[in-house]
C-alpha cells in the first residue's frame, strides 16, 4: 500500500533490531478510552459497519509519526484525562484535538514523534476546540480483533474500552534514542496539522440524490449555520437548525447510506452519519460532506457551530487526493528519517492479535 519508500526504507534499517514486549500501565482513562484503527475491511455487504477512528487524519498521522503504517491500532481518547507509565522506553506521538501533553511533567509537542523513558509519567488531558485525541506507540498493540479490526463495535459486544488499572501489551523494536543535547530530539517533520479553530466550522458539502426534492435547500445549507447537539454520537450528528423536507417523494425504499450523508428524519433536525451509521435508510439524502472533511466531523463537540459550502465533485476528489499526497510526503520522509538514524519502522500492515 505504501510503495516503494517503504521498501527502501526497510532495507536501510540494521538487522539486528528484534522485539520486545512491553508493558503500559493505564493509571487514568479519561471520559471514553478504546483501542482504535482505521476500521474494518469489507465488512458492510455482511451488514456490519466498517466503524475505526471517527478523525481518520489524525489516526493515520498518529502511526505515520511513529513509524507505523496508517492502519495499525492506536488509542482513541475522548476528553478527560489519560495517563499512562512504560516499563521500557517507548516512541510515541498524540495527534487530534489541542491537548496539553506531558512526559514526567514537562509539556511535549502533539503532531510529532516523543522519546519517552522508561518509567516515565505521560498525561494527555485538557482536549479543546475538538472532541479526540490519538495515541500511538512504535511497534504493535496487543489487543482482540473483530473482523480483522481493532475497533470497537458494542452492538456486536466488542467494546474495547481501557479502564485505569489495566496493564496494556506492546511489541515494540524501540529501544530509546537520546539526543546529545536536547531532552526530546527535533524532527522537523511536515506534518499536515488541521486547525482546530473555537469559531464555526465550515463543512465542505456536495449534492445528494434529493436536493432537488427538498425545494431551498441549497440556500438553507449555504446560509445558515447548525449546532452539533448533545444527542449527537458515533452513529451520527445531530444539527439544530432550519431545514427543508422534501416534497412529492412518496415512501423511500431503504437504502444504502454512505458516511458523511446528511439526512433529513421526520423531525425538524440535520443528521450527519458517523463510521457506525445503520448501513440502510429510508430518509432523503440532501447532501454529502466531501472525505476531507470527515475527519473534521469526527472532532465535533455538542455546541460546535458549523457552516456549510457547496463545492463541486471534481473539487472534492481533488482536495482528497491533495490530502493523501501529503500523508505520502509523510511516510517518506519519516521512512528516510527513521531508516538513517536506526529507528525501527514497522515491518507488518496486520494488527497484533492477542490470542495470536
Amino acid at each position: 500500500m505504501h510503495g516503494t519508500w517503504w521498501t527502501r526504507a526497510m532495507k536501510g534499517l540494521p538487522m539486528a533490531q528484534s522485539e520486545q514486549t512491553v508493558a503500559i500501565k493505564v493509571t487514568e482513562h479519561g471520559w471514553l478510552s478504546t483501542f482504535q484503527d482505521l476500521g474494518r475491511e469489507h465488512s458492510e455487504f455482511m451488514g456490519v459497519p466498517c466503524g475505526g477512528a471517527a478523525d481518520q487524519h489524525s489516526a493515520a498521522l498518529a502511526n505515520i509519526l511513529v513509524g507505523n503504517h496508517r492502519s495499525a491500532t492506536t488509542i482513541e481518547i475522548m476528553g478527560g484525562r489519560f495517563a499512562f507509565t512504560p516499563q521500557a522506553p517507548v516512541l510515541i506521538s498524540v495527534t487530534g484535538a489541542p491537548a496539553d501533553v506531558t512526559v514526567n511533567g514537562e509539556p511535549v509537542r502533539l503532531w510529532e514523534p516523543v522519546c519517552v523513558p522508561s518509567k516515565a509519567r505521560v498525561v494527555i488531558a485538557n482536549a479543546r476546540n475538538g472532541m479526540r485525541n490519538y495515541l500511538a506507540f512504535n511497534g504493535s498493540l496487543s489487543t482482540d480483533l473483530f473482523m480483522g479490526s481493532a475497533a470497537p463495535e458494542a452492538r456486536m459486544g466488542f467494546p474495547q474500552v481501557i479502564a485505569a488499572g489495566q496493564a496494556l501489551e506492546l511489541r515494540t523494536a524501540y529501544t530509546g534514542f537520546e539526543h546529545p543535547y536536547l531532552t526530546q530530539p527535533l524532527f522537523r517533520l511536515p506534518v499536515p496539522v488541521p486547525a482546530f479553530s473555537p469559531g464555526p466550522w465550515t463543512v465542505d458539502i456536495v449534492e445528494g440524490p434529493e436536493t432537488d426534492a427538498a425545494e431551498g435547500i441549497r440556500e438553507l445549507l449555504a446560509t445558515r449555520e447548525y449546532t452539533v447537539t448533545p444527542t449527537s454520537n458515533h452513529v451520527g450528528l445531530r444539527l439544530d437548525g432550519p431545514v427543508v423536507h422534501p416534497k412529492g417523494l412518496g415512501e423511500i425504499v431503504s437504502h444504502g447510506v454512505p458516511i458523511g450523508a446528511f439526512e433529513i428524519p421526520h423531525g425538524d433536525e440535520l443528521i450527519i452519519l458517523g463510521r457506525y451509521r445503520t448501513l440502510t435508510a429510508g430518509y432523503p439524502i440532501v447532501a454529502f460532506a466531501t472525505k476531507a472533511c470527515l475527519p473534521m466531523l469526527g472532532q465535533a463537540c455538542p455546541g460546535q457551530k458549523m457552516r456549510f459550502r457547496w463545492v463541486t465533485h471534481q473539487h472534492a476528489v481533488q482536495t482528497h487526493r491533495e490530502e493523501q499526497q501529503r500523508l505520502m510526503a509523510l511516510e517518506e520522509r519519516v521512512g528516510n528519517l527513521f531508516a538513517a538514524v536506526g529507528l525501527p519502522l514497522q515491518a507488518s500492515t496486520a494488527p497484533q492479535s492477542a490470542a495470536a
